[in-house]
């Protein structure tokens, strides 16, 4: 197990790139679920707007 974790000399180097590599992916992930929260808010007040009812 100490030798996966050591990567043969460069863990130093694969370990962080592992972890920069999930933080960019774990915030596309947030960028995206808020994104596409707002567009369906927006959607639903211009549907709203579409059939003349006004804004709670």
């Amino acid at each position: 197990m100490s030798g996966f974790l050591d990567m043969g000399g460069h863990a130093a180097t694969v370990w962080p790139a592992y972890g920069v590599t999930i933080a960019i992916l774990v915030g596309l992930v947030v960028a995206s679920l808020l994104s596409s929260r707002r567009r369906h808010r927006d959607l639903e007040r211009l549907e709203r707007e579409t059939r003349g009812e006004r804004d709670p």
